[in-house]
């Protein structure tokens, strides 16, 4: 039975006849949350899901607020969303990614709110990572719809450094112990065994890019600032931290020019946003295109099943375009 009962509000039931109540994702079961048994989590996009998943194992029953193949900057909540959350045991997201998210999960009475961006340091990463004031930084990070993805001056993306992603996963253990005491135990072994292997990972990466021919590379969308600072990597991104952003045509010329100074081979993209800008972009400068992948969701065009087969492909392509040996 869930861990805590509660009564929906009569918005909330509205929205429930209206819609119906079913689950949003792929990595949840059919049963809606309120009647699951278990100890009902809503996540806000796949990072937070994934690890839902793994820490609670057989005793969570997880929902995602993004659909797969759906770009989570996107985002906007659902009166059937909203309704789900009033019946939940607990919310985990990323406070500053998804403002929608925010908004819904701070107007929510749901007593356990786990922000991922509390568990870790955040850190600021502009556009132009690595190569300093130079560079300038005219490229704001709202899009049209005025949305500051920033989290208080600090970029979300930590779940691409298996370091940062860890230190979370710690922090959403302890919280899952606290808010249903009854699974502490196993909430504890799976989070060990899930830290254990995102410390697996965290060597593959520093061993496979141990050896390489440049430090540079350059993606559409300035999501792995954290990965290039854990790994002694730059990042050139032609847009910001938000994917939509339209780069400038300064910015598209300057990095033309890094790209034939650092001895740059590829533009990355990524598959839940459109390639044509790095298409363009390689097609200029005569370079490659390949994708770098921010795993915020999983697709069928996902370079693997989960967390863990995505960013080993992303390891895979990073070798092959710094020229790792």
């Amino acid at each position: 039975m869930n861990v805590r009962r509660r009564h929906i509000s009569a918005v909330a039931l509205t929205a429930v006849a209206a819609l119906g109540f079913g689950t949003l994702t792929a990595c949840s079961s059919d049963a809606a949350a309120g009647d699951t048994g278990k100890f009902d989590v809503v996540a806000s996009f796949y990072p937070m899901a994934f690890l839902a998943e793994r820490i609670g194992g057989e005793h969570v029953h997880v929902t995602s607020l993004t659909q797969p193949g759906q770009e989570p900057h996107d985002l906007e909540i659902s009166a059937r969303q909203t309704a789900q959350l009033e019946e939940s045991d607990a919310a985990l997201y990323l406070k500053g990614l998804q403002p929608s998210v925010d908004e819904a999960i701070g107007q929510s009475p749901i007593a356990t709110k786990i922000d991922a961006a509390e568990l870790t340091a955040l850190e600021e990463h502009g556009t132009e990572a690595g190569h300093g004031e130079e560079h300038g930084d005219e490229h704001a990070h709202e899009d049209e719809h005025g949305h500051d993805h920033d989290h208080e001056g600090g970029d979300p993306h930590i779940w691409l450094d298996p370091v940062k992603y860890a230190e979370v996963a710690e922090g959403v253990g302890k919280a899952f112990q606290k808010a249903d005491p009854d699974h502490a135990a196993d909430y504890r072994k799976n989070t060990a065994s899930l830290v254990k292997d995102l410390k697996a990972l965290d060597g593959k990466f520093r061993t496979g890019l141990a050896n390489r021919d440049t430090d540079v590379f350059v993606t559409t969308h300035a999501a792995f600032g954290y990965l290039a600072e854990r790994y002694g990597l730059t990042e050139e991104a032609i847009s910001g931290l938000d994917p939509d952003t339209e780069p400038s045509g300064a910015r598209v010329k300057e990095l033309q020019q890094i790209a034939e100074e650092d001895g740059v081979t590829t533009v990355f993209y990524e598959t839940l946003v459109s390639d044509k800008t790095a298409k363009t972009l390689a097609g200029d400068t005569g370079l490659r295109t390949d994708v770098l992948d921010p795993v915020e969701g999983i697709t069928d065009h996902s370079r693997g099943e989960d967390y863990f087969q995505v960013m080993e492909a992303n390891l895979t392509a990073l070798r092959t375009a710094l020229g790792a040996r």
